[in-house]
């Protein structure tokens, strides 16, 4: 439906910044706070379950209060029951774009698993409950109040432009969402510096309170190995060779192979920003260190190198039938700026050389921002006052974004994963997402919208 509109420290980080004079923002944070609740309980009750999706009411909501806002709003897509909304705010000069990124997608939620209706957008224990609450419903409504309030001052861009994109379709790949933009639409796209979802979680490590920004995301390197045999009856399996069963050194193998170190820029500074050596010693270091911690290790491990997750083996296709061929599907993920065949030579070296075909099925590569830069610093800076006991620190998702469409469509944008959180610790909510009782603190609502806020009147001076 394209074309409708709606009125409606080099490693590191920096770790001192000069003074930064703080944005007076146009209401206080406790104001920003109560309207993204309300605004955040309204999302959750939209069911925008992917697939089949069903985002064109939410987004209209959207639009309807961005456009009152002052913003020119445009909802655009492949279907039009499932569009994707692009809010513009220009400056009367040119100068940076600034797009704070979202989507209103979710994944399914069974409400049998969950203390609370997942659709209800329940308020209780200084939390909002529901699905889509961190994941990314409640980023969105943080943005959208922060930004609308903005506007409805009478703030504009001083140079440059803000836009507020919200996308479809996220949870399913982006096929028409952030992909069907940066390719069929880049003119709205287009954009300096981003913030999307992917990271603002904090963590403790060895003493250290640590405040993530994610600044990349890793690739897609799934494949598959197959086995050969000799079929046969299952009634006598001595006359048979099972291929089935020599899957099973296979597996053994990926187990024990874990996360496999492989240095490369973009993993550097992490390991810095984390305090741990580059190459092979820092998954041992990181054992080390979280000890006792087995959710925070299986968090942070992944970052550091290639990891396996054998997901789907196949056999025979009736119970009685031995089978002569048998295959097992791996998801592997690796480092952004791994090239294709450093990624096969681990792999090869991790199956191993015992007869087994091996076939590439997908491959994406990652994709990274560098940690440094007037975005980067900015949120540095805001990391630092709020919580000085926290250092920031750049890290990478181990799954992927829609910040990935946008690095590889504009590959000089700054584009960055920050959901501020405060209250609840990266172990907390990364069980929480995709899981039973969704739920983001109250708090830190309040705290994301003044920092996008701050943001766009910061950037866009």
């Amino acid at each position: 439906m394209a074309g409708e509109r709606g009125s409606v420290e080099a490693e590191l980080g920096p770790v001192a910044q000069p003074p930064r004079a703080v944005p007076v923002l146009p209401v206080e944070r406790e104001q920003l706070e109560s309207r993204a609740v309300d605004l955040l309980r309204t999302l959750i009750r939209f069911d925008t379950t992917n697939p089949p999706g069903n985002e064109r009411p939410a987004q209209e909501l959207l639009a309807q209060r961005l456009g009152a806002a002052g913003f020119d709003c445009q909802l655009v897509g492949a279907d039009r029951e499932r569009p994707n909304l692009v809010a513009r705010l220009p400056a009367r000069s040119d100068g940076p774009v600034l797009v704070l990124l979202g989507h209103v997608d979710t994944v399914l939620a069974e409400p049998a698993e969950w203390r609370c209706d997942p659709w209800a957008g329940e308020l209780r224990d200084g939390c909002v409950w529901g699905r889509g609450a961190l994941d990314m419903k409640g980023q969105v409504a943080a943005t959208v109040v922060a930004i609308e309030a903005l506007a409805k001052s009478g703030w504009r861009p001083g140079s440059g432009e803000l836009r507020v994109i919200v996308t479809c379709d996220e949870e399913a790949g982006g096929t028409l969402g952030a992909r069907w933009l940066c390719e069929r639409r880049p003119d709205l796209a287009r954009c300096d510096y981003l913030i999307n979802e992917g990271g603002g979680d904090t963590f403790t490590l060895a003493g250290r309170r640590l405040w993530s920004i994610g600044v990349g995301e890793k690739g897609v390197f799934r494949f598959t190995v197959r086995t050969r045999g000799r079929a046969g009856h299952a009634s006598t399996p001595g006359l048979a060779d099972n291929a089935l069963v020599k899957l099973a050194p296979l597996l053994e193998r990926l187990a024990r192979a874990g996360t496999v170190p492989l240095p490369s820029p973009a993993v550097r500074p992490v390991l810095a920003g984390l305090g741990l050596p580059d190459g092979a010693a820092a998954v041992e270091e990181l054992a080390r260190l979280t000890a006792g911690d087995g959710e925070l290790r299986a968090l942070l491990e992944p970052m550091l190198g290639v990891t396996f997750a054998p997901t789907m083996a196949r056999g025979s296709a009736k119970i009685n039938v031995i089978p002569a061929r048998a295959e097992l599907a791996v998801d592997c993920r690796v480092p952004p700026g791994v090239d294709r065949e450093r990624a096969l030579a681990v792999v090869r070296e991790v199956v191993g050389d015992s007869g087994v075909e091996l076939e590439l099925d997908e491959a994406t590569d990652g994709s990274l921002s560098a940690p440094e830069g007037a975005l980067y610093e900015f949120i540095a800076a805001f990391c630092a006052r709020e919580d000085p006991t926290a250092h920031p620190v750049p890290t990478l998702l181990p799954g992927f974004t829609d910040s990935r469409w946008f690095r590889a469509t504009f590959p000089d944008c700054a584009a960055y994963g920050f959901f501020p959180q405060l209250a609840m610790e990266m172990t907390e909510a990364s069980a929480l997402i995709h899981g039973a009782d969704e739920r983001v603190p109250v708090v830190d609502l309040g705290l994301a919208a003044a920092f996008y806020a701050e943001a766009a009147a910061t950037l866009l001076a």
